[in-house]
């Protein structure tokens, strides 16, 4: 599943899962424009897509804004000619601090929805119209399998996610009569720097004698919780979203992935 000289955008891209996105997509073939509010972090990566022998654009972008969004994929338009793919994947927490919350104030709904649900949105209503015009587009939505299941304490996140897999179906439905596949993916347990302040949050109640590392505390979840007994990684999401955007996923759109390690309490 090659994706030699597609033009890929990855929002989020300069850390975590969009990290490994945009490296295993560079490693198929595609140019990646690595699109994320860090742009010095974005650069590292940009270096990274270079040195794989594939071109790299980083464009500091604010997915919360359609603005900003419209710039992105102006800039990679200006840069490349086209966009082929675009992965939403620009996700956040919540709002300032969401971790040192027991439950989501309005300032964490404000944002997740901001960023988790209007940037799966903006960055589709910015590209659609070039895509709508070549009649093809490839287009995956990073959502979670927390989408799928509540949580009593970060219901705000839940609820954002659960939001994105119904945009990924909308979106599907609507763009489906021009030849562009939407789809969604629902990651698991991955150790990303989220997972981490969801580590350093659950552990802040527990008795300081049971105490362990952050790491060591998301292991146990694991252990607990997936029955294939390991941690999912950025690149095994990159590995999924590479399916998805190939020739090989062209009958595939409006579908909600679970890459989860057979967890069924999502």
């Amino acid at each position: 599943m090659q994706l030699d000289d597609r033009i890929a955008i990855v929002t989020g891209g300069a850390n975590g899962i969009g990290r490994g996105i945009a490296a295993v997509l560079a490693q198929r073939g595609a140019h990646v424009v690595i699109a994320d509010i860090d742009g010095q972090a974005a650069s590292e990566v940009a270096r990274s897509v270079e040195k794989a022998g594939r071109k790299a654009l980083v464009v500091e972008a604010d997915v919360s804004r359609r603005t900003s969004t419209d710039a992105m994929v102006a800039a990679t338009l200006a840069a490349f000619g086209r966009v082929d793919i675009l992965v939403n994947n620009a996700g956040v927490g919540g709002g300032k601090e969401w971790w040192s919350r027991t439950t989501g104030n309005s300032g964490d709904w404000d944002r997740t929805y901001a960023v988790n649900v209007m940037g799966i949105v903006h960055g589709i209503e910015s590209v659609q119209g070039h895509m709508k015009e070549r009649r093809q587009g490839k287009i995956v939505n990073i959502a979670s399998t927390a989408g799928r299941r509540a949580s009593a304490w970060f219901a705000h996140y839940s609820a954002s996610k659960a939001s994105a897999i119904n945009v990924s179906q909308a979106y599907a439905l609507r763009l489906a009569p021009f030849n562009i596949n939407v789809n969604c993916i629902c990651p698991g347990l991955l150790w990303t720097p989220l997972w981490e302040k969801i580590s350093e949050r659950r552990l802040s109640t527990v008795a300081a004698a049971q105490r362990v590392s952050p790491r060591e505390f998301f292991l146990q979840q694991v252990k607990a919780n997936v029955p294939l007994g390991r941690e999912q990684t950025p690149e095994d999401v990159g590995k999924l979203t590479a399916f998805l955007v190939s020739d090989a996923a062209r009958n595939i759109t409006g579908q909600s992935i679970n890459l989860n390690g057979g967890s069924v309490k999502n």
